[in-house]
């Protein structure tokens, strides 16, 4: 592709309104990076002859396609290299449509929770999309919607296809999990503003890159043609229908609407895990058994869990650090970094 990687954003509309939106972007020449770096912007339509039949990129045309959607993932913001995708789209959020994506091949500077960094190789699909909320009080949950979607999209694809489903699993908050390996992850931030809060999604899912871990195609090669393994674009279109659905249902009737599909596909059901409860100037080690996402106590990071006939709280947390408004003063034996406590 002649184009230079380093700071090229190309921009690709559903529709007229969109394609419209593109040109007034490309003209106007308002989208930035955060490091002030040089942009070039193209339209999709200056860029599509010189794609090779055998480009590994991200093909714009077939995501579009695929896209059956009426707000998520109509207005696409595509570079074959970029620091972050998320960088992209909260740098640029007044700029560009609510609901647009940013997809890059390569990002070098992808980041998780906690400022975790992300690696994000070729084959990774790594995207990052606009929403709009106005209570702040479930701005938190969107991390579980998207957790879901995400799986639910995964299992679409497969069923057409006719492909025995890849297993993924959400590990609670954000995690997605194939086999036992980490294969994807969600990073949600937000900014408030007249009165609404713009937030910016993040996920990456290892799709085509069997490294750092695995991914869903490793999984799938020995059984079907490679003619027929999971594309991204395939992904991210059944992506956006999924969030679009679970998105209305979790903004009319609250994420309980969602909450026994969700059941289905976490980690976390039942497991049993070592915590500490201070008293004074006791410690008491439990085990508990996790019984579900904390309602009680609406703390979307809260999980509810069961020694005996009593009730505590699990929360992300370094230890010694204590949880407010809980019953139970619960720490972690060990750091939430890379693994979810200890498992018997």
């Amino acid at each position: 592709m002649d184009i230079d990687a380093s700071c090229s954003l190309v921009l690709y509309g559903k529709s007229s309104v969109e394609t419209d939106t593109a040109t007034r972007l490309k003209n106007n020449n308002v989208l930035k990076l955060p490091d002030n770096s040089k942009v070039s912007i193209f339209l999709q339509s200056e860029i599509k002859n010189l794609v090779r039949d055998d480009d590994s990129s991200f093909n714009l045309s077939l995501f579009m396609n695929s896209i059956s959607t009426h707000r998520f993932g109509r207005f696409l913001i595509w570079s074959p290299y970029l620091s972050s995708t998320h960088d992209v789209v909260s740098h640029n959020f007044s700029e560009i449509p609510v609901g647009s994506v940013c997809v890059s091949d390569i990002q070098l500077k992808g980041r998780g929770r906690t400022k975790n960094v992300w690696e994000s190789p070729k084959g990774c699909l790594m995207y990052s999309f606009t929403l709009e909320m106005e209570d702040g009080r479930v701005v938190p949950l969107i991390q579980y919607v998207v957790s879901l979607a995400v799986t639910e999209a995964v299992k679409d694809v497969c069923d057409k296809k006719g492909l025995s489903y890849n297993d993924v699993k959400i590990k609670w908050p954000n995690d997605l999990y194939l086999n036992g390996l980490k294969i994807g992850g969600i990073l949600c931030t937000s900014t408030y503003r007249s009165r609404k809060f713009l937030v910016s999604v993040g996920v990456g899912l290892n799709v085509d890159n069997e490294q750092p871990t695995t991914c869903l195609n490793a999984v799938l090669k020995d059984v079907c043609p490679p003619s027929n393994l999971l594309k991204r674009e395939e992904i991210l279109g059944a992506f956006f229908k999924k969030f679009e659905n679970f998105f209305d249902l979790f903004m009319e009737q609250g994420f309980k609407s969602l909450e026994e599909l969700y059941y289905r596909t976490w980690l976390h059901s039942g497991q049993r895990v070592i915590a500490e409860e201070k008293n004074e100037d006791q410690v008491v080690q439990n085990v508990v058994t996790i019984q579900g996402w904390s309602e009680e106590n609406y703390e979307p990071e809260t999980l509810e869990a069961s020694f005996g006939e009593r009730r505590c709280y699990l929360a992300i947390s370094t230890i010694n650090t204590k949880i407010n408004k809980l019953p139970l003063y619960i720490l972690w034996i060990l750091s939430f970094v890379a693994t979810f406590l200890c498992m018997f």
